[in-house]
């Protein structure tokens, strides 16, 4: 005779639902009592029956991701977080890539979700977006990374103060000519792009120091773009001292460009990136790093307490702490 959620139930002393909340991760269990449900079922070999919980709780068993994009490095490290927090939980993921001008949208995004999840993480959208406003419109469980919000739990970094500290750096080796690579000529101050824009805006004023136009270019947030966007700069009449890239992956493209013509990075142009990419200590960049994986991470756990307490829930915002990592890309300026 199989074991069933009674069995472990009455073994570890508690009521079903709490054995079902328990083993699935979700709220409202102590940590004592999840302890003593856990070994009861591995004592008992119990394993649950998906169709069946989700049967009895009406719910789908599937968690949604909803991302602009899901090869780079940024977006699928936060994936890898949600995968981390739903490990030990018997949650499917479905990922759907929304936001991507590249790809063809196929059906409305509350179509595809209906009877489909049961609630999503949505990645790098702003927190008024129409996919974000409609969700919510239809009490569909959400979480943000990226950006903050009241209404909904949201993880995000400060993305203002994260432009501001990159480039207050650059200022305080003594940079005054300080270019931009920023992702695309959009004027959102919503996205992170905006923000971090806004930032070095800021940084740059604040020191007397008018930004110049012509040391912006656009790099798409790749390496081929921060290349690209790196080799526009260089051709300017009076080429800047240092660069504030908007990621390291297109900092990256900007080191390469500065080989390419015989320059250093650190000695010729100082260079400056946003993420904490594995490589950007590989290749010393100077970075701006956030913690992308526990980012991924904290949304679900937000997600998935806000689906176990329903209506109820009051949503979590939290912004999480950023860190300059300096390495030999940044140096004085040469007449500093």
């Amino acid at each position: 005779m199989s074991v069933t959620i009674r069995d472990v139930a009455a073994a570890a002393g508690v009521s079903t639902a709490t054995v079902s909340r328990a083993l699935r991760g979700l709220a409202y269990v102590d940590e004592e009592t999840r302890l003593r449900v856990i070994s009861a079922a591995h004592q008992l070999d119990y394993v649950a029956s998906p169709s069946a919980s989700r049967l009895a709780s009406g719910r789908t068993g599937t968690i949604a991701v909803l991302t602009p994009y899901v090869g780079r490095w940024f977006f699928a490290t936060v994936i890898e977080g949600i995968s981390q927090a739903l490990a030990n939980v018997p949650l499917d993921l479905l990922l759907v890539e929304v936001g991507n001008p590249d790809r063809p949208a196929i059906g409305s995004i509350e179509q595809r979700l209906r009877s489909r999840a049961d609630g999503a993480v949505v990645i790098a959208l702003p927190e008024d977006h129409d996919v974000v406003d409609s969700l919510v419109e239809q009490q569909f469980p959400v979480s943000l990374v990226g950006s903050l919000t009241e209404r909904i739990s949201s993880i995000a970094i400060d993305d203002i103060d994260t432009g501001r500290l990159a480039t207050q750096h650059l200022l305080n080796l003594g940079h005054r000519e300080i270019g931009l690579i920023s992702g695309s000529p959009s004027d959102d101050t919503r996205t992170a792009q905006g923000k971090r824009t806004a930032g070095y805006v800021s940084a740059l004023t604040t020191a007397g120091l008018t930004p110049r136009p012509d040391l912006t270019a656009f790099g798409d947030f790749t390496q081929h773009g921060g290349e690209r966007a790196m080799v526009e700069i260089l051709t300017q009449p009076r080429s800047p001292t240092a660069v504030f890239c908007l990621s390291d992956e297109m900092a990256f493209g900007a080191m390469a460009a500065l080989h390419r013509h015989g320059l250093t990075p650190g000695v010729d142009i100082a260079l400056v990136g946003v993420d904490g990419h594995p490589q950007s200590d590989v290749l010393n960049l100077t970075t701006v790093t956030q913690p992308v994986v526990d980012m991924g991470r904290l949304a679900t756990q937000a997600l998935l307490d806000g689906i176990s307490a329903g209506p109820a829930h009051q949503p979590v915002q939290k912004s999480i702490p950023v860190e300059l990592v300096v390495r030999s890309s940044s140096a004085p300026a040469k007449n500093g």
